[in-house]
C-alpha cells in the first residue's frame, strides 16, 4: 500500500530541496517566511553569520491571520530592513506556494522599497 506524504512534510522536503541554492549575507540577507494557523511570520536573515537581522510577525501587531496581515507584515519588515540600509534580499518562500498570503507578503516588501 503506498502512503501519501503529508503536506508538511512535502513542504519541508520542498524548502530543503531550496536551500540548497538561496543564501543570505550580510549585504543581501535572506528573507524567508513561515506560516502557522494563526498567525505569519517573516525574518531576514544573514547566513554566513549565522543571526537574524530583522523580523516581523502577524502576532505582535494583533493583526490575524488574512491577506491583509500578511501585507503589514511585509511593510514592516520593509522598513526594519531600510532603517539598517538594506534594499535587496534573496526571498525564500520556505516550500510555501507563491500565492495568497505570501505574495501579499512580498508585493507589500517590493511596494515599501526591498528589491528581489
Amino acid at each position: 500500500m503506498i502512503k501519501k506524504q503529508s503536506r508538511a512534510k512535502a513542504r519541508k522536503k520542498r524548502h530543503y530541496k531550496m536551500r540548497r541554492n538561496l543564501s543570505g549575507t550580510a549585504t543581501r540577507p535572506r528573507l524567508t517566511v513561515f506560516k502557522s494557523n494563526k498567525y505569519i511570520y517573516a525574518q531576514l536573515i544573514d547566513d554566513v553569520a549565522g543571526h537574524t537581522m530583522a523580523s516581523a510577525s502577524s502576532l505582535s501587531m494583533d493583526a490575524g491571520w488574512n491577506v491583509e496581515a500578511a501585507k503589514a507584515v511585509g511593510t514592516d519588515v520593509a522598513k526594519k530592513a531600510l532603517d539598517q540600509g538594506i534594499d535587496t534580499i534573496v526571498f525564500d518562500r520556505s516550500g510555501y506556494v507563491y500565492h495568497g498570503k505570501l505574495q501579499a507578503l512580498a508585493d507589500a516588501a517590493r511596494e515599501a522599497g526591498l528589491k528581489f
